[in-house]
């Protein structure tokens, strides 16, 4: 990826510091208690834990007025990277402000000051073991259950990620559970099958990100399926729109479609291959993950420039996040009966996030 942070400098500079990034719409607001939208400005009550702070260091950084310190870095890396943030701007402002803290990242191991410590372990293990938990690479398929049997051909390529296949293989199970009571013929990859990148990427590691990106994208073109399946949030996020990304590239260019669990899952509802006959008496809701959700839309690259007035030349087509992964999990659980579904306040792309992930 050959993006520089000064590429977006004009992104944070013209950041109006008005501090809606720290909140929901006021629109979509139906209570005090669930009105903010950033996690970290919301648990550390300070300015520079904010989309606006970080776009001031960012700022700061460039034009040499601050040097790295633990601190700096700690404030950097505090981010999750939910992208609420970013979507609560561009309903009023048209300002990369994700593009800004992930490139920050960037610059900070290109500087030889990131990633923290713990950032580096998981790295260590990626390069080590292909998975971020250091597990044996050969025990990577030990989810599998017995009577689920892969195809060795199939245009469908389940991508089970590091969590699914060490920590819950639970999900892995329930996944190729739902493809088999389908008639849905799949593979996996097996021992090709390596960590997405997502821990890398994340943390401003791009060069080891793209070393994994490429041998995915390998093993996947060399399976020969067009359909990627994913249980994982962040596994989709990445093949979807991170590794498009990395490449300069659309996510419509990539030669696989990227599907998640529930998207594909009601594609086999609406056909009448998979129906939900067994009642299910319970009250659920249900939580929209920021990968899934409002970072989920495709990638579109844009090359240009900014004119006078932050006027892009020529336009950019802008991911708002409004067009995220909503309605299949919400029509998915709609559709079994016995299910009474409830929303929470803050959903979709307002959604907030569960805390993890992106190197927090």
């Amino acid at each position: 990826m050959t993006v520089k942070l000064e590429d977006y400098k004009t992104d944070a500079l013209i950041c109006p510091r008005c501090s809606n990034c720290k909140w929901v719409d006021h629109i979509y607001i139906k209570s005090y208690r669930f009105a903010k939208i950033c996690p970290i400005n919301t648990r550390y009550v300070f300015n520079a834990y904010s989309a606006q702070g970080i776009l001031d260091i960012a700022l700061a950084l460039m034009n040499g007025q601050l040097d790295y310190t633990p601190k700096l870095l700690d404030i950097i890396y505090k981010c999750t990277l939910c992208g609420a943030c970013d979507v609560r701007c561009k309903r009023n402002l048209d300002i990369e402000v994700l593009l800004v803290i992930e490139t920050l990242r960037a610059r900070c191991v290109q500087d030889g000051k990131g990633p923290m410590p713990e950032h580096k372990v998981i790295a260590e293990n990626i390069d080590r073991t292909h998975n971020r938990y250091g597990a044996l690479h050969q025990n990577r398929l030990k989810w599998l259950p017995k009577e689920i049997k892969p195809a060795t051909k199939a245009d469908i390529v389940y991508f089970a990620g590091c969590s699914s296949s060490y920590v819950h293989p639970k999900i892995a199970q329930a996944t190729t559970r739902i493809l088999n009571a389908a008639g849905a013929e799949f593979m996996v990859l097996g021992g090709e099958e390596w960590c997405c990148g997502n821990p890398l990427y994340t943390t401003g590691q791009v060069d080891a990100a793209k070393k994994v990106m490429e041998h995915n994208i390998e093993a996947i073109k060399k399976s020969g399926a067009s359909t990627v399946i994913t249980s994982c949030a962040e596994c989709y996020k990445t093949l979807k729109v991170d590794y498009p990304k990395m490449l300069e590239k659309s996510t419509e260019e990539m030669g696989f479609r990227v599907l998640h669990i529930v998207e594909y899952a009601q594609e086999l509802m609406k056909s009448g291959a998979l129906r939900f006959d067994h009642p299910v008496e319970m009250k659920v809701t249900y939580h929209d993950p920021c990968q899934l959700g409002r970072l989920s839309e495709p990638w579109v690259p844009w090359r240009g420039e900014r004119k006078k007035f932050g006027i892009l030349e020529p336009p950019r087509k802008w991911r708002r996040g409004t067009n995220g992964i909503y309605q299949p999990p919400r029509e998915l659980l709609g559709s079994i009966p016995g299910i009474a579904f409830v929303e929470m306040e803050r959903i979709k792309e307002n959604a907030w996030c569960y805390g993890a992930g992106s190197g927090t």
